[in-house]
């Protein structure tokens, strides 16, 4: 059996595979780019038909990025998929606590997830930040919480909570709700790849 193995002809052999999935979605360029990276990592076309971004999601993305900026994760295959090598070209480093043992002890003591106490140990520090959640709806109820209780702004947030339990409605209320821009996607599709599928997207169009 004859197959590609040069890393770059796969990837851009896979980017031409996903490109008529979105050829009448009325895309702008760099939205292309997000949903390809999307759709790239999920091997799943359907996502073109679930991903939302918040009209000023990119640009937001662009100065933050050009600023520095953090990127405040709600789990650690979210911060281990982003690059964080291009991130530190920028200036910025990403931030994840959920591995932290204060972190456990705060939620045991409050009886909440340990993405939530994280999402609040972060606090003011995510102001101007990147805030990517993959995995815990929880993290990102908390989140928005946080924006409408505080002062808390983040730059944008890319909000891709996975499963069946708060992960749909966690979403909506993100599209709903939210005073920052974003990236997310409809139902209960999403995870980890996805979130950093999303942040590496907005990365690499930096370049």
């Amino acid at each position: 059996m004859n197959f590609i193995t040069d890393p770059r002809s796969i990837e851009a052999r896979s980017m031409e595979i996903i490109a008529p999935y979105l050829r009448d979605l009325k895309l702008g360029q760099e939205e292309v780019k997000v949903f390809s990276r999307i759709i790239h990592a999920s091997g799943d076309p359907d996502y073109a038909n679930c991903i939302r971004l918040h009209p000023e999601a990119i640009a937001a993305a662009e100065q933050a990025l050009k600023r520095g900026c953090d990127i405040y994760c709600d789990v650690e295959m979210v911060r281990t998929g982003i690059n964080r090598r291009t991130l530190a070209e920028f200036g910025g480093q990403t931030h994840c606590l959920i591995r932290d043992a204060a972190i456990a002890q705060a939620a045991k003591s409050e009886g909440i997830t340990r993405s939530m106490a994280a999402m609040r140990a972060f606090g003011a520090k995510m102001n101007g930040a990147i805030v990517a959640i993959g995995n815990a709806p929880t993290a990102l109820f908390e989140v928005l919480r946080l924006m409408r209780e505080t002062s808390l702004r983040p730059s944008m947030i890319v909000g891709v909570p996975v499963g069946f339990v708060g992960a749909a409605e966690s979403k909506e209320l993100l599209m709903t709700e939210s005073p920052v821009p974003f990236i997310t996607v409809v139902g209960s599709k999403g995870g980890s790849p996805i979130a950093a599928a999303a942040v590496n997207a907005l990365l690499y169009m930096r370049q």
